[in-house]
């Protein structure tokens, strides 16, 4: 498809041509950027009426990308043209879009509409522009707030996939040490077990707790939106990785510790998830600066494995066991709630899903 501008010709990306794929890798290339065609769902490119490439703009789901403007073209409309164009198709599908940009690049958004929420240097600044934004999120937090004059109110954020002895170990120790428990669960549906299925195997599971209050993590705790490396497959620390942690908790000390009165975090040690291994690191970096205690709590075993080395409980290797079809071997993992889920017809294609899939979510 063809927009006509009068100082600029706009093309979508045929993603089953090469050329046009070249086209756009080439041009990003040569302004510091490596284009992956996987990691978007759209591209657009901006011509001048000559012919030379002037701009380029791709977004996946709701998150824009690859928006770069060549160098004797950004005094020109050309940025505002791209980002007005993939925010309007995205506000269509969307409430809201979000950008992540280098931090000198951040004024630019702010100049057509978007909000700096978070950022971390020197790799990223986090915007967003829509109908809803980061206080729409407070404002359903306020919602679930329980008042109370005391300062023992804590917080933990579970993704649960699934839910397993360990989390309820450390639910239930973190709810006996305070008068408050949030616990945070990742929405995004990116994982095996949905959202929904985590959320009422949680809730089942905790049921004899009466001062833990289930929270959804909506687009603004661990999301493929703030902190995508989270759901990635094949995991290696990064950069990247660590800034798009910092991204995440940055965002949780801002918006959510104020708004609940927050004052502990609870985590687990990790000793399987480097990805998890790098938000625990940028949570005890940043919360202690927003006078949120990081307690970090040894993950329980069942006995020794082969190696005559700790059982840890894990989520991941629950989804091993079902992959292996040994799911009775691992059962001292699971609460109540997780295994009569686990062995009814109910969870069939969740299992049929890991067995045939690969990855660890």
């Amino acid at each position: 498809m063809t927009f006509e501008d009068t100082d600029f010709r706009q093309e979508t990306l045929d993603a089953e041509n090469p050329y046009d794929i070249k086209l756009v890798k080439d041009f990003l290339s040569a302004q510091g950027f490596d284009f992956d065609q996987s990691e978007v769902e759209c591209t657009m490119i901006v011509y001048n009426l000559k012919g030379d490439i002037v701009g380029t703009g791709s977004h996946k789901g709701r998150i824009l990308k690859y928006v770069v403007v060549a160098p004797r073209f950004r005094d020109t409309t050309a940025f505002a043209l791209i980002v007005t164009y993939l925010t309007e198709k995205l506000l269509k599908i969307y409430k809201h879009t979000f950008v992540f940009t280098r931090p000198e690049n951040s004024v630019r958004f702010t100049g057509l509409g978007f909000t700096e929420i978070a950022r971390a240097e020197p790799l990223y600044a986090l915007l967003e522009f829509g109908f809803e934004s980061v206080y729409t999120y407070q404002d359903y937090l306020k919602t679930v707030k329980v008042s109370t004059n005391s300062d023992a109110v804590a917080a933990m954020v579970v993704n649960c996939n699934p839910f397993t002895n360990g989390h309820k170990f450390l639910i239930e120790k973190a709810a006996a040490e305070n008068v408050v428990l949030y616990l945070f669960v990742v929405e995004e549906d990116l994982s095996v077990f949905p959202f929904l299925v985590r959320w009422e195997l949680i809730r089942k599971g905790i049921s004899h707790l009466p001062n833990v209050v289930m929270v959804r993590g909506g687009m603004y705790i661990v999301s493929g939106s703030i902190f995508p490396a989270y759901f990635l497959k094949n995991e290696m620390v990064s950069d990247v990785m660590q800034k798009q942690a910092e991204l995440d908790v940055r965002i949780f000390a801002n918006y959510v510790v104020p708004v609940l009165g927050i004052k502990k975090r609870y985590i687990g040690t990790e000793n399987y998830c480097m990805t998890t291994q790098a938000y625990n690191l940028a949570m005890k970096a940043i919360l202690p600066e927003s006078g949120v205690e990081v307690l970090e709590v040894t993950r329980i075993a069942i006995g020794t494995g082969i190696d005559n080395l700790p059982d840890f409980i894990s989520a991941s290797k629950v989804r091993e066991a079902i992959k292996a079809d040994k799911l009775s071997e691992i059962i001292d993992f699971l609460p109540d709630s997780t295994r009569e889920f686990l062995f009814s017809d109910a969870s069939l294609a969740i299992r049929e899903k890991i067995r045939a899939g690969k990855g660890r979510h």
